[in-house]
């Protein structure tokens, strides 16, 4: 049967008697023009071979494009090619397949490119290039065109040449003494190559990783088990029972990229589909896509992992008594009888918890667990970063050269860190911008970003990508590669030098074959065990430790954020969180009960806006003070969370100087600490939008069923389609109509699919649809005021029970109204519905009806039907009356409060000429007072017809897919788009699917977009 589970989006929403909630739902910089460069040698430019790198050499319309910003006011420019390269045609797109890795995140990319600049990135999809964009990566294109980027090498907080700067260090580490190069974990065998050849020349030299978020004790396990330091590399699509203790692998636990995988197993095929069982404390995106999530702190996850190893192993190490035992047992016996096809993960940063993943895995013999191709992704130690603070704090480094990391920022003890840099003679910073750490260094050197950059990355062991410039750096930058050989006394550029060693790894393919490719698949030897990991003394080591006492901090990064490098892009600022729904802020996560026992509130106030009451944090003596509070359902009783990456204040715009910074709590890089918590005074007034455009109350929003009754019972019963009365008949929604209908069958009629089961919230989408479209930011106070622009948005939906057995039988047994089983207290007191509630993620964005509410009541015609299904909006044509937004029942389209676009008041990238580089030129910017909202990015879709016309051909099959923003970054495949009248068409076949249904199909309608009955394996 159909669910008849009561969902809500906030907890207000459960009080019945809420009146806010019935309210609400009725209710800058100057450069000189490089003609020289540019006019260049005619002869040698049109008689190139490589003219894609000559154009960028030459042409130089991105630094001419930098001086837009000048501070007298802006001054535009345009100018003409010389020799105009073949491959540049105006008003039409280039794609260059590059690849990123920041320390943090990583991907394979195309990066779209108009007339020479970057503005979108999308998902590269050759075979090998398994690493999509997530919403930060898609992002980090506005990041190349950030105001606050450090523009040229500094010495002493003063500009300098570059030629300064590399006479000063070069003197530095000719001098002697102690040298150390303190990096990222790089993952670049050219890069590594380059500090083997500096290492080798500068004996006193040695080279210490750093993860800004640690994963070293899991490095340190696995290199005992298998000596070598790297990541497993789990491939979800193999296995049919997924147990995870405290991985949010569908986040960015081991660098995330793990939901294409684990989305092939959870759309129900052939009467399967995976069974996921997770065990945490903060609810993250990995709980929140589970089939069962159990609430449990990192003291019992432990004694959990214990008991599942003694299961697996047929070991007898005693444990102690933990909460949800029952559930812990079931699980460890659910993934014994899966044998091969299961899988166990785990989170938790401790070694010996580690060394215990890597034995129930190998008992498995799990087909998801493999040490072929292992991730490179993060290689940092603990231990050699203690040790370089404590030489430095003695004196006993005389240069640091430092690149990728702001350990000022970063480090618990980043102020400790600051004054030992104080006894270090030189100190350099290679950074993109003047961060905590470059401002306190003696040389800050300006590093260009990856787009600007060349570059190769193994990402994992074997698979070989490389990282090419799409636009001339903006700015007087240097790579820290390029440095490297002029301290090596290295002949040639680093170009050459990328472009040998790439020979030698790629086995002689051919270098512009796998440039163009951008990756390159070689073979990949397993690791094999060396024999030298005790997994019975990790057992009795990891059953005898201790609960942290106090209340239990969980740190953690957030979907938007991450560790925080990329904290001035508002696009990743206003990116709302897809579990709390907030945005501009970190805060403190605590349950209903411990809220309770603390007097800690968050309520909804009249303007819809949300309120939250302040706490003050100490964790071994070190005090965050007012950090907000967000009452989170599903948070494990006696935990707490909070989001690293925010609390920053160098090269930051004011608007985006945000939240609270928790590295000072990150002590012995442990991302598990006791903490005391009480609450201070003050309110904090949050921009959450989990509140604002609900759909709540409005029938079958989220269709849910499980897995048995799917295989057990006909369609009808577990997706029933809406009926209305028809002279006084029951008749099928679908038939009734208040418009005539057309024929919809010729040509192109789009449509796009969401699969309910695959869409695990990450919100890429999101990001993509921002960078298609032009989508403006309006900041915090306006996303509080339910003004935010976003063109999609991913409602979050919890339900009130357990299991649909659960929620039905208490219905089922309500007797009258009052009393101890009466339905008024009942409904209120199902178990405690924020206590461990089911989630349930649905993106929203316009269903381009075919019979639209908002075409009807437009006074001026500016929104209108075509035959290939969008919803038009003539932005010039619109007066602003907001008809066709009260009268959408979806709650999708958006209003221009403000011109967003060269105001000073809305301080974000379209303030400045430099921000605006990254504006698709294909879409309007709108303006004050017009509607706007989803166009199925109807540029893109035209684009697509009108290449395969040129071709003389008809458009291939699933060729549109791609030409949606959100469906081309969706990894997981929830969204696809096309035409529906391709039979052939994986979105035809979709829509052919006995799990579709539409979005609040009673209403009549009939949406061009389309969704997918939720399945869960309970």
């Amino acid at each position: 049967m159909s669910s008849n589970k009561k969902y809500w989006k906030s907890v207000e929403e459960l009080n019945e008697n809420s009146s806010i909630v019935e309210a609400l739902r009725n209710n800058e910089f100057v450069e000189e023009i490089p003609t020289d460069e540019f006019l260049g040698d005619k002869e040698a430019l049109s008689g190139s071979n490589t003219s894609r790198r000559d154009f960028l050499k030459y042409v130089g319309f991105s630094t001419a494009a930098a001086t837009l910003a000048a501070c007298e006011g802006p001054v535009h420019k345009s100018i003409p090619y010389v020799v105009q390269p073949e491959q540049i045609i105006p008003g039409v797109w280039d794609y260059y397949a590059t690849s990123v890795f920041d320390g943090f995140d990583f991907a394979n990319l195309l990066i779209k490119t108009r007339e020479g600049r970057p503005i979108k990135i999308e998902n590269n999809t050759m075979p090998g290039a398994k690493f999509a964009a997530n919403a930060r990566i898609h992002a980090s294109v506005l990041s190349m065109y950030d105001s606050m980027r450090l523009k040229e090498p500094k010495i002493g907080g003063k500009a300098a040449s570059w030629s300064d700067v590399d006479a000063k260090i070069k003197s530095a580490v000719a001098a002697g003494g102690p040298i150390v190069l303190l990096t990222n974990t790089l993952a670049s065998p050219s890069t590594e190559k380059l500090i083997a050849e500096f290492l080798a020349k500068n004996p006193t030299a040695k080279h210490v990783v750093y993860d800004a978020v640690s994963s070293s004790e899991t490095l340190d396990a696995f290199e005992m088990a298998y000596g070598e330091r790297a990541l497993v590399d789990y491939d979800f699509g193999k296995a049919s029972t997924i147990v995870s203790v405290g991985a949010d692998f569908l986040g960015d636990w081991q660098g995330g990229s793990y939901d294409s995988g684990y989305a092939q197993g959870r759309i129900p095929r052939n009467g399967k589909m995976s069974r996921h069982i997770q065990f945490e404390a903060n609810m993250t995106l990995s709980g929140a896509a589970a089939d069962k999530r159990v609430a449990m702190s990192v003291a019992d996850q432990k004694q959990a992992l214990v008991k599942i190893y003694n299961v697996i192993t047929g070991s007898a190490v005693g444990t102690g008594k933990i909460a949800n035992e029952d559930a812990v047992n079931k699980a460890a016996q659910q993934l014994k009888a899966a044998g091969s096809a299961g899988v166990l993960v785990s989170g938790i940063e401790d070694k010996n918890a580690q060394l215990l993943v890597l034995a129930i895995n190998q008992a498995l013999q799990s087909a998801a667990f493999t040490t072929v191709g292992t991730r490179q992704i993060r290689k940092g130690s603990n231990a050699k970063v203690a040790q370089l603070i404590n030489d430095m704090k003695a004196g006993n480094v005389q240069t640091l050269i430092m690149s990728g990391v702001n350990p000022v920022y970063t480090l618990p003890n980043g102020k400790e860190f600051k004054e030992a840099l104080k006894k270090v003679k030189t100190s350099v910073s290679f950074s993109l911008r003047e961060d905590e750490t470059a401002s306190a260094t003696t040389i800050a050197a300006a590093a260009p970003h990856y787009l600007e950059s060349w570059g190769d990355v193994m990402i994992t062991k074997g698979t070989y990508s490389l990282t090419q410039p799409t636009i001339r750096p903006l700015f007087n930058t240097k790579q820290f590669q390029e440095a490297l050989m002029s301290w090596n006394g290295a002949a040639g550029t680093y170009y050459d030098y990328l472009k040998a060693t790439a020979s030698d790894i790629t086995a002689g393919a051919a270098w512009n074959k796998v440039l163009h490719d951008g990756i390159h698949v070689g073979a990949a030897s397993a690791a094999t065990s060396t024999g030298g990991a005790n997994f019975a003394a990790a057992a009795a080591a990891l059953a005898a430790s201790k609960s942290a006492g106090n209340f239990e901090l969980n740190l953690y990064t957030k979907t938007g954020m991450g560790d925080g490098q990329q904290a001035n892009n508002p696009w990743l600022q206003e990116f709302p969180d897809p579990i709390t729904r907030v945005s501009w802020d970190n805060y403190v996560t605590v349950s209903r009960a411990d809220a309770e026992k603390l007097d800690l509130t968050n309520e909804i106030v009249a303007n819809g806006g949300l309120n939250g009451s302040y706490a003050d944090l100490v964790v071994d003596g070190v005090a965050l003070p007012n950090v907000p509070v967000i009452i989170q359902p599903g948070q494990a009783v006696g935990t707490i969370g909070l989001s690293l990456g925010y609390g920053r204040k160098e090269s930051m715009k004011e608007e985006m100087k945000v939240g609270v910074n928790a590295y000072t709590l990150y002590k012995g890089f442990s991302n598990v600490q006791s903490a005391s918590i009480k609450k201070a005074s003050g309110e904090h007034e949050f921009a959450c939008v989990q509140g604002q455009k609900t759909l709540m109350g409005r029938g079958d929003i989220i269709k849910e069923t499980t897995l048995e009754i799917f295989n057990s019972k006909n369609a009808e019963v577990w997706n029933p389609q809406p009926v209305v009365s028809l002279d006084h008949e029951e008749v099928a929604a679908t038939k009734v109509d208040l418009w005539e209908s057309f024929d919809r069958s010729v040509g192109h009629h789009f449509n796009l699919s969401i699969d309910l089961n695959a869409c695990t919230g990450c919100g890429a989408c999101v990001i993509a649809c921002h960078a298609e479209n032009n989508v403006p930011v309006v900041g915090k106070s306006e996303v509080r005021r339910s003004r935010d622009m976003h063109w999609l948005r991913i409602d979050r939906y919890y339900s009130s029970e357990d299991t649909f057995a659960e929620d039905n039988e208490k219905k089922e047994n309500f007797d009258g109204l009052f009393g101890e089983k009466g339905s008024l207290g009942g409904f209120g007191q199902m178990e405690h519905p924020n206590d461990n509630p089911q989630v349930s993620f649905q993106p929203v964005m316009c269903q381009h009806c075919n019979h639209a509410p908002c075409e009807t009541v437009c006074p001026v015609a500016a929104t209108s039907h075509s035959r290939q299904g969008h919803n038009h909006m003539a932005y010039n044509r619109c007066i602003g009356t907001r008809y066709c937004a009260n009268n959408c029942p979806y709650k999708v389209r958006r209003f221009n409060w403000f011109l967003y676009n060269g105001n000073s008041e809305f301080d974000y990238n379209m303030n400045d000429d430099l921000g605006r580089m990254v504006l698709n030129p294909d879409v309007n910017v709108r303006s004050r007072g017009v509607m706007e909202k989803c166009s199925f990015c109807i540029q893109s879709t035209q684009a697509v017809i009108l290449q395969a016309k040129r071709e003389g051909r008809p458009v291939a099959k699933d060729e549109f897919n791609n030409a949606c923003a959100c469906s081309a970054a969706c990894s997981s495949g929830a969204m696809v788009f096309g035409d529906v009248n391709d039979k052939e068409s994986a979105v035809a076949k979709l829509a052919e699917n006995e799990r579709m249904y539409h979005l609040l199909e009673h209403v009549g309608t009939k949406p061009n977009v389309f969704y997918h009955v939720k399945v869960r394996n309970t």
